[in-house]
């Protein structure tokens, strides 16, 4: 067996570790949902409970306790259904939303990291069976990118509790590996000329990091705009979807969250900019020569430049902010699949 045909295998081993640990996460999003649904049921039945009891109606002996325990606070409430019958959060230090009961958060968590160590194999075997960096066609960008975006979702866990992007984050490693398994695949081939240089190893990496990130703030801004329609509509609409939002961070939370994710991939970004420039006065004798890819890693440079710019200097908040990190990350795929597969030009090295 060839370390390539490992790497195939323990690649598709981690995507399904990955789809088994996306269950697990969409799992808990639905405990979220049903927790949040039984305490507007148990809100509701009080406030009728209350009603009768004022109009001078007969209420059962269950009901008037739980009445008198809600109007004076008497009685231990259960974690997020307090004896009122309002859904509370529990928040760390950081503002997060702990959820530390949650058996299948943490069956999820346990299989991200056996995926991602499984993954991390694939990469390895892939880059010493072909005697390189494993990042020098879309079949390889692809498995290495997603590794880091893996890489960065479960490094940050141990800082901030973003186990409730668990589903996203896997649900997106799921389709972008399978996707790129079955359509970019190719066999261990040697590098052209141009990318036989030491900048491969840099520039390349920093990029592939910078996506990570890019996309992690991608999943952070999705919940945002959710979580801010559901908070614009007030609970006609939190009552019949959405239901596990009530638990997640505030819009505002997401917000921020969002902004410093996308801070350091645009960092990280700017840096691919400046190394892939020097990269190609190296290889083609100039800095820049308005190649497609060169376009549009400038076009992402510029759109990520202006969300942090509006945000930071002109005050912009919620969506507006939302949409432009929305638009950041629609370019970032693009730049990946329609300029790799369909532009020609000197970054032409998808394989295919």
């Amino acid at each position: 067996m060839t370390l390539d045909l490992i790497s195939v295998y323990a690649l598709w081993s981690a995507i399904a570790l990955y789809a088994i640990a996306f269950v697990a996460f969409a799992f808990d999003l639905a405990r979220r949902s049903a927790e949040v649904a039984a305490a507007a049921d148990e809100a509701a039945e009080k406030a009728a409970a209350a009603e009768r009891a004022a109009a001078g109606e007969p209420v059962a002996v269950g009901a008037a306790a739980s009445v008198a325990a809600g109007s004076t606070g008497a009685g231990k409430a259960r974690p997020g259904r307090p004896a009122g019958g309002t859904l509370t959060l529990e928040e760390d230090h950081s503002g997060t939303v702990t959820a530390t009961r949650s058996v299948s958060l943490r069956i999820g968590v346990a299989l991200s990291i056996l995926g991602f160590l499984l993954h991390l194999t694939a990469v390895i075997t892939r880059g010493v069976a072909a005697e390189r960096v494993p990042w020098a066609n879309m079949y390889e960008f692809a498995m290495t990118g997603t590794a880091v975006i893996v890489a960065v979702f479960l490094i940050i866990l141990t800082r901030v509790d973003l186990r409730f992007l668990g589903a996203f984050i896997m649900g997106l490693i799921v389709i972008l590996l399978g996707l790129s398994s079955l359509n970019f695949y190719i066999e261990v081939a040697p590098l052209p000329p141009a990318l036989q240089s030491a900048w491969l190893v840099i520039h390349v990496f920093v990029a592939t990091t910078g996506t990570g990130f890019f996309f992690l703030g991608f999943a952070l801004t999705a919940l945002q705009l959710i979580q801010a329609r559901r908070e614009a509509a007030g609970t006609a609409l939190s009552a019949k979807r959405f239901r596990f939002m009530a638990t997640l961070p505030s819009s505002q939370r997401l917000d921020n969250l969002s902004y410093r994710v996308n801070i350091i991939g645009f960092i990280l970004w700017t840096f691919t900019l400046i190394a892939g420039a020097i990269w190609a006065e190296a290889a083609w004798g100039r800095y820049w020569g308005w190649d497609v890819k060169e376009v549009w890693t400038f076009i992402i440079w510029v759109v990520y430049a202006g969300y942090i710019h509006a945000r930071a200097t002109r005050g912009w908040r919620g969506n507006r902010a939302a949409w432009l990190s929305m638009i950041g990350a629609v370019t970032v795929l693009f730049n990946f699949t329609v300029v790799n597969l369909f532009f020609k030009g000197l970054h032409a090295y998808s394989g295919l």
